[in-house]
């Protein structure tokens, strides 16, 4: 895999770009200007970051794994050490399937009736492979989704949610928290 340079991801745009930023030369970026990248963040080969109005704000020590979409016009936040693992979707807009009105955005907005709600995924989350995560949903801080869920509620923190659609299967450990104060520790001194 061959990652960006500096330079160029610098040409890109970005709202806001810390330190040690890799991001895949495959990758595909829609909206840089209103897209967040903290420090020591990481975007495989396919990924799609496509920022609308809202935008996309990524924490620090955050990777997106190959195949990952992170789409929508609402806001979409991934906190510090959240993992999303390959082929995770994250859409903060999706068009009404009634059939009421249209869909697509080809489509001007008088014509259609697109749900539009912030997702915030907090830290230390993780997403398994081939989750979908819909509108309006937050997943608690510590919460793992396991592979190819869909999670259409939110999860509660340090919760493990899995099923289509997603539901509670039991409480996650909490031993993360402990490694992540020794890690910042180790990290201070350098």
């Amino acid at each position: 895999m061959a990652f960006l340079t500096s330079s160029q991801i610098l040409e890109l745009g970005f709202r806001f770009c810390g330190e040690n930023v890799l991001i895949s030369e495959k990758a595909s970026i829609y909206g840089a200007s209103r897209i967040s990248l903290g420090n020591h963040v990481r975007i495989d080969d396919f990924c799609i970051l496509s920022a609308g109005e809202e935008g996309i704000m990524i924490g620090n020590r955050v990777h997106i794994a190959c195949y990952s979409s992170i789409i929508g016009r609402g806001a979409i936040t991934l906190g510090d050490f959240a993992n999303i693992s390959s082929r995770v979707s994250i859409y903060s807009s999706s068009d009404d399937y009634s059939g009421v009105l249209m869909t697509n955005p080809t489509i001007p907005e008088e014509f259609k009736n697109t749900d539009s709600r912030p997702v915030v995924i907090e830290r230390h989350a993780i997403l398994g492979c081939g989750s979908v995560i819909l509108p309006g949903v937050t997943i608690g801080e510590g919460s793992a989704v396991g592979a190819l869920s869909l999670v259409k509620e939110d999860c509660e923190t340090f919760g493990i949610y899995a099923g289509i659609p997603a539901c509670k299967k039991g409480d996650r450990l909490r031993g993360l928290l402990e490694a992540e104060k020794r890690f910042m520790e180790v990290e201070k001194r350098g």
